[in-house]
């Protein structure tokens, strides 16, 4: 199902009490906007919500109108969810919604009581940065490809023919992902793989862009990464098989501190793993299809696969 919730975002800001309409938006939309919250933003419970809330409700829109006005986004999900479901062979139901976010992640994946849900933030794609909404300024054209990344996640983790270790964590947990306590518990491994099979399928489905916009890079890290990755290799290795947030964070989230990345007298870019997950499973892809792939397990691509990449 594609959900829009940017007109009643709209109605929020247009209110005469914008702040306490978030929270009644909040509320109507508890499904979507509590985990949304809980995994890329901060606890809705905490006393910085409200903090957040102001900040989000007083930014300065034009930046955003002006490409909704140029920009059929509901038409773009439409179409990147109906490729996804040929491309994947989709058999769960997913929601695909496009929303304003808060300022923090630009897309991301959701899945609560067991139904998987892909988002984009469009105050991040006006194609013009945005200070006020923490908007990044990434050009519209892109949707697309964030999307599609989203959707092979939801996939991974809700397909019932699904082998990944994230879809046993999830089911696990009462249907439920969180970022971060489904995050601690998966091998890098499955990290690892479970972003370069969604580097890849954005690439399958929203082809033509520049190499290092499939993994979220800019130009010169994107440089500096395929560099160092022979190094970054030879340290994943030996941790392939090993769980905790902080090879997550080091080696997959952006806004990491240098010293969390920091391996002997080298401190890698951000979100490295990301390059070196798209070599492990992209000659799996090759020879047995996306739709085996995204719900294969993460010993399985590896060994249909690149099995050398990650020590090259």
């Amino acid at each position: 199902m594609r959900i829009d919730l940017v007109p009643d975002f709209f109605t929020v800001i247009q209110s005469v009490d914008p702040v306490a309409a978030y929270r009644r938006y909040f509320e109507t939309y508890r499904r979507i906007l509590e985990p949304y919250w809980r995994n890329y933003v901060v606890d809705p419970e905490s006393p910085h919500f409200a903090d957040v809330v102001r900040g989000a409700v007083h930014a300065d829109r034009h930046d955003l109108r002006a490409m909704l006005d140029r920009v059929d986004t509901a038409a773009l999900a439409r179409e990147t969810t109906a490729r996804c479901a040929a491309l994947l062979e989709m058999d769960s139901e997913a929601d695909t919604i496009i929303m304003v976010g808060v300022g923090a992640a630009n897309a991301g994946e959701l899945v609560a009581g067991g139904h998987g849900m892909a988002f984009v933030c469009l105050e991040h794609f006006t194609g013009i940065a945005n200070p006020g909404s923490r908007g990044l300024g990434l050009d519209p054209e892109l949707i697309p490809l964030w999307l599609a990344h989203e959707i092979a996640h939801v996939v991974r983790y809700t397909s019932p023919t699904s082998r990944s270790c994230m879809r046993e964590l999830v089911a696990e947990a009462g249907g439920d992902y969180s970022y971060w306590d489904t995050g601690h518990q998966a091998p890098l491994r499955e990290h690892l793989v479970n972003e370069g099979l969604a580097v890849e399928t954005a690439r399958a489905v929203s082809p033509g862009h520049a190499d290092w916009e499939y993994f979220g890079y800019h130009r010169r890290q994107y440089s500096r990464i395929r560099e160092l990755a022979p190094v970054i290799a030879r340290h994943v290795a030996p941790q392939l098989d090993a769980a905790g947030l902080g090879l997550r964070l080091r080696y997959l989230s952006g806004g990491t501190s240098e010293n969390a990345r920091r391996l002997d007298r080298i401190v890698i870019p951000e979100r490295a793993g990301y390059y070196l997950g798209s070599r492990m499973v992209r000659n799996a892809i090759a020879e047995r299809g996306f739709p085996w792939a995204i719900r294969a397990s993460a010993d399985a691509l590896c060994a249909s696969g690149d099995a050398g990449a990650i020590t090259a």
